[in-house]
């Protein structure tokens, strides 16, 4: 790439995106690696474009649990796509936003001058995450690789430390549990959101009811075939086929959910498996291109990428991410809540979402929290996760925030809900650690 006489602050464009089925976990290992399933949605979006891989100036794609064969996945992205092999990638972890970080940094690349054609995404197989050996065992294992391998005294020496051997040795480690525990203040994600239930008083009716709407509005969104434009089907190696998001309850009722037990506080929780995001596999990729990649290639453009803002706050409350990153974002250029057509806010917990909803439109939380003049305002119901959300379609911690970019740029596109030139959404998650993040968009009508 050629860096000289690049403007600076360039405007940023979405080309296009696809992604996969999002495939919920079934309890045994998925059949598709992260890659596998990146490299699946890259290569039939690129088969939309009429430039070939080796014009892509740079691969940023985020990913929190790799294989430990997947080091560094977006290079083994790359290069599996067909990228030239100088073609710089790089790999971001932002634990439920890394795929709203990879478009960030994407953006800045091609703002900066660094690139002209980046391609940004996320990845995940949760279903994947490995099971370990406790640190006993792990020093028991050390111990014994250590002795000698010959001779009868090395064969003396392996019979005595076998019987140092202990049953609870063999207890296994859960990674992905552990990767869901914040452990400077020692709770899950679950825990975090009985924390937002309980200081904004949401019942556990309220809880269900959001997520009956989430599952109700993907099955809507499925049946009119919304989602058809931004789904490629996959196939494994038997050539079975997956075309569509498996996640969804069609059968469920507010009764049904009732009867689930709280699963992260059992005695007093609210929060339930019926109420929370699924685990999940999937992989989101788009492609943001500059004004001037645009004009040489005659690219049609699915929307512009105007801004991403990102704020902390308190780890044992990290729900609340997207109500201290949203007002920063608006107010800096002067927008207000209903100037914005549609939202995405990524459904880890119903009343994670619920929490933010309320707080936004809390006068005291807005003054104390956010320094604010006066409430942010209330998002409407109709315009927020119209089409559902982690709650039904799951929540593959890496691929997130790629996904709701790319439904929100689509469902702008296709359902303006104002006769203006152009239409507003923003995409925002929550963030395990405390933080927050939100990416302002602009699609032309």
């Amino acid at each position: 790439m050629n860096h000289k006489h690049r403007k600076i602050n360039k405007t940023v464009y979405v080309i296009d995106g696809l992604r996969t089925p999002q495939l919920k976990s079934t309890g045994k290992p998925g059949i598709f690696s992260a890659s596998d399933l990146a490299v699946s949605a890259a290569r039939a979006l690129l088969l939309k474009m009429p430039f070939s891989a080796e014009a892509i100036d740079e691969v940023i794609i985020g990913c929190v649990m790799p294989d430990s064969s997947e080091a560094n996945i977006a290079r083994q992205i790359s290069l599996r796509i067909g990228c030239h092999k100088k073609t710089p990638a790089w790999t971001v972890q932002r634990n439920c936003a890394s795929g709203l970080q990879a478009i960030d940094s994407g953006m800045n690349s091609i703002r900066s001058g660094i690139a002209d054609l980046v391609m940004v995404g996320g990845t995940e197989v949760m279903s994947r995450a490995p099971l370990l050996w406790n640190k006993s065992m792990v020093i028991w294992l050390a111990k014994w690789f250590r002795l000698p391998s010959h001779g009868l005294a090395g064969l003396n020496q392996h019979i005595q430390h076998f019987f140092y051997l202990r049953p609870g040795f063999f207890k296994p480690v859960f990674s992905l549990l552990n990767g869901l525990t914040d452990p400077l203040v020692s709770l899950s994600m679950g825990q975090t959101a009985e924390n937002l239930a309980w200081r904004f008083n949401i019942s556990r009716t309220e809880m269900d009811h959001y997520a009956l709407q989430s599952h109700e509005r993907l099955a809507k969104a499925v049946s009119r075939g919304d989602l058809d434009n931004e789904i490629t089907p996959i196939y494994d190696k038997k050539n079975h086929y997956y075309d569509h998001d498996n996640g969804v309850r069609n059968n469920t009722s507010i009764d049904k959910l009732a009867r689930l037990r709280p699963f992260f506080d059992k005695k007093y929780g609210a929060i339930t498996a019926g109420n929370s995001a699924q685990i999940s596999d999937g992989a989101s990729i788009l492609l943001l291109a500059s004004e001037k990649m645009v004009k040489a290639h005659k690219l049609s453009v699915l929307g512009k990428l105007i801004d991403c803002h990102w704020e902390g706050l308190a780890p044992e409350e990290m729900g609340l991410g997207p109500a201290y990153a949203i007002p920063p974002l608006l107010n800096k250029y002067g927008l207000t809540i209903d100037d914005i057509d549609y939202w995405e806010i990524n459904e880890a917990f119903a009343a994670q979402v619920l929490a933010c909803k309320k707080a936004l439109n809390d006068d005291k939380f807005c003054r104390d929290e956010l320094k604010l003049t006066s409430k942010a305002g209330e998002i409407p119901d109709n315009h927020l996760n119209s089409d559902g959300g982690g709650i039904s379609l799951g929540h593959p911690v890496g691929a997130s925030g790629s996904r709701i970019v790319l439904h929100l740029l689509n469902r702008l596109k296709q359902n303006p809900s104002n006769t203006k030139n152009s239409t507003l959404g923003i995409a925002s998650l929550c963030i395990g650690g405390g933080q927050g993040g939100a990416l302002l968009v602009e699609v032309k009508r």
